[in-house]
């Protein structure tokens, strides 16, 4: 599979999960926050990212085949994924044991889009 194919799978995989956090913020996120997800304020952090997600996963997609503008916006969404990660491990002592997964999920984004950044045309 070429670095095009796998980048345009990584955005709409972000897209995809923006929009699921949109729809059902508590659902998807009583594994990482546990049952603050529940609650108004965390379905307000949870949305926000999810249109964090959509926005980032629809441009990444967009550009996706576009030399120079494909690997930065990889990049970003790299650099998104890794702070998530970050902070998820951050304050993993007071989160469900769920969110070791979510910082294994975004430490995983975070490579693929580093990866990315580097296998596509600059």
């Amino acid at each position: 599979m070429d670095a095009r194919t796998v980048a345009r799978i990584y955005a709409v995989g972000r897209a995809g999960l923006g929009a699921a956090l949109l729809v059902a913020p508590s659902r998807l996120g009583r594994p990482w926050l546990g049952a603050v997800a529940d609650e108004p304020g965390g379905q307000v952090a949870l949305r926000g990212l999810g249109i964090r997600d959509l926005v980032l996963g629809g441009i990444a997609l967009h550009v996706a085949d576009r030399p120079g503008v494909g690997a930065r916006t990889m990049l970003t969404c790299a650099i998104a994924d890794g702070v998530d990660a970050g902070a998820t491990l951050a304050a993993r002592r007071h989160l469900p044991s769920g969110a070791l997964g979510v910082a294994v999920l975004a430490g995983a984004g975070a490579a693929t889009g580093f990866w990315l950044r580097a296998a596509l045309p600059a």
